[in-house]
């Protein structure tokens, strides 16, 4: 019997031409943005590019600045990058490593749909034009263009994800056929183990990016381990010694794959005393919702939590209702396709939905959509994480109709280049109208950072102002939690500012020796100017402390804000004098 080869993937031809077509979108938008002020619209990208600076520039620098709630990697990756003032206080030190993620998931794509439908008996030229429309649906995405300049981690957790799959699905492709090879007597043992362990450090990446990938980790652990007994058990029945699954290979893919969240918790545990203090400390998405009250349509019920993730990811590939239901029809279509074409791995990429539903139904993680009530826009690029998808599953569920369209005799039109060609130009004309219609009216994940952040980036604006006018070697108190942008827009290093994280973090509920109790203790000794937000700690330190509010600030939205004249700048203010 002729041996099977492996998965054929791309040529370098293609590859080099799918990176720089993704290269040019990405730094052309990334311009773009950055021109018109748009790359620090996110409140939650100002957070990210300031905890990676504080690993540095802090009273008390060190990897402990990270926190808990959110996972490291993303920092860890834009730090080299924002130790430049400038690159730090543009914020485009942070949209570095998600430009490189945007890149590597584009050619991710491309690579997953070559590997899967290749492998299993699709022919090459009717792939590779499925393989090339998917990767410019994904590439064309408007929102993911807008995330990817940004310092937000959905571009880099993409990446991680698709390339896990990549990985995956090479290696399921491989063992399928060192199988068959196994059978025909040509053993390749083990050769082939080295893409599980690839698939086992992108989910480690992936889980230390978002909490997205503990879930992604145990559904491929799962698969994993069903697909080597089934396989043992056929070789028992056959009386083989199987080589296509080798047993260190999966034992070697657990381990990394798990590690990352062990290894999370395990930090939690040693620094918090808590190995969930990510999930239901003081700082997470549960206290939060706890504090504010904030609503949940979908609370406690799957079926509306799914339905708003999934409206959610229809916002993101289509403006209208009706745009949207047509990319998930055509998505279901294509999932079914693949189904029955052999390519099964690629329902993989379905794993974000029953994740989010089951976070937004029991996670304390709501989502709102303005079609739906309460009418508003809150964490809707969650929705981007089903792209994938969309740019998967459409260009196969077309490729299916125009297949089937073929066989309709009047059409005249079934040899299979201009099958290949009439799908392409159908996908391309879709995802056109869909995308021409969200640039129109701004993608909706600008548009919910822009309307849901007005109010702070006012306040921060006004802060900023002040800051510079102050001497340049002056020192502050102030609770960053919500406004450390002020500090990064007025170029003010954080090495100059108390704040929560100057204590140790393992002395609960009190560090009565932390430098940010001492100074909340008495305010005057420690900074020259505190600045505190109605109902936090330096404002209730201040009030105490009568201390003089040198102004007050009133934003739309915002609480008020004041700035409070230590008193140990009395005596900065007679030297400024006197040098003049």
């Amino acid at each position: 019997m002729k041996s099977r080869s492996q998965p054929q993937r791309y040529s370098e031809i293609e590859a080099v031409r799918l990176v720089w077509l993704a290269a040019f979108v990405s730094v052309f938008s990334f311009l773009y943005y950055e021109r018109h002020g748009d790359i620090l619209l996110y409140g939650d990208a100002v957070a990210h590019i300031n905890i990676a600076r504080r690993i540095f520039d802090s009273q008390t620098p060190g990897l402990l600045q990270l926190g808990t709630v959110w996972l490291p990697l993303p920092h860890l990756l834009m730090l080299p990058f924002i130790v430049p003032m400038r690159l730090w206080q543009s914020g485009t030190g942070g949209s570095i490593p998600s430009m490189a993620a945007y890149i590597l998931s584009v050619l991710g794509i491309f690579r997953l749909v070559r590997t899967a439908l290749v492998g299993d008996g699709e022919s090459a030229a009717s792939s590779k034009v499925i393989a090339w429309a998917a990767a410019i649906l994904y590439c064309a995405n408007p929102n993911l263009i807008y995330l990817q300049a940004t310092a937000m981690g959905e571009a880099q957790y993409l990446a991680f994800f698709i390339w896990a799959l990549v990985y995956f699905a090479e290696f399921v492709g491989a063992r399928n056929a060192d199988a068959e090879n196994t059978s025909a007597g040509n053993t390749s043992a083990g050769k082939n183990a080295s893409l599980l362990t690839k698939s086992g450090f992108c989910v480690a990446a992936a889980c230390l990016t978002r909490y997205d990938g503990w879930f992604l980790a145990a559904v491929l652990i799962v698969v994993a381990v069903v697909m080597f007994f089934r396989r043992q058990k056929f070789d028992g029945e056959s009386h083989q010694k199987s080589s296509a699954f080798p047993r260190t290979a999966l034992i070697k893919f657990i381990l990394i794959a798990s590690a990352a969240p062990l290894v999370w918790l395990a930090y939690n545990a040693a620094i918090y005393r808590n190995p969930l203090e990510f999930a239901n400390g003081p700082y997470s998405a549960k206290s939060i919702e706890q504090k504010t009250s904030t609503i949940n349509p979908a609370k406690a019920n799957l079926y509306a939590a799914a339905s708003y993730f999934l409206k959610a990811a229809e916002l993101n590939v289509g403006d209208a209702d009706w745009q949207g239901r047509l990319w998930l029809l055509l998505a279901v279509i294509g999932s079914f396709v693949a189904v029955f074409a052999g390519a099964r791995i690629l329902l993989l990429l379905w794993i974000p939905l029953p994740f989010y539903a089951l976070c937004v139904a029991y996670g304390s993680i709501p989502i709102f959509v303005p079609t739906w009530w309460p009418f508003s826009r809150y964490n809707v690029r969650y929705g981007l994480e089903l792209l994938p998808v969309f740019a998967v599953f459409v260009p196969v569920a077309v490729s299916l109709l125009v297949r089937s369209a073929a066989r309709i005799p009047r059409l005249k039109f079934s040899r299979q280049p201009w099958q290949g060609l009439a799908a392409f130009v159908i996908v391309l004309a879709l995802g056109a109208t869909n995308y021409a219609l969200i640039w129109r009216d701004q993608p909706i994940c600008y548009r919910e950072a822009f309307i849901n952040n007005r109010g702070r980036i006012a306040l921060e604006d006004q802060l900023a102002k002040w800051f510079m006018s102050f001497p340049p070697d002056c020192t502050f108190l102030m609770y960053l939690g919500e406004h450390s942008g002020a500090f990064e827009e007025a170029g003010i290093p954080l090495r100059r500012v108390i704040n929560e994280g100057n204590h140790r973090v393992w002395k609960e509920p009190y560090d009565a020796q932390g430098l940010w109790e001492r100074a909340l203790a008495d305010p005057a000794a420690y900074a020259n100017y505190a600045v505190g937000f109605e109902g936090d700690p330096v404002w209730a330190a201040a009030k105490a402390g009568h201390l003089t509010a040198l102004v007050e600030i009133h934003t739309s939205g915002q609480p008020a804000a004041a700035i409070f004249q230590g008193a140990k700048q009395q005596n900065d203010r007679r030297r400024d004098t006197q040098s003049r």
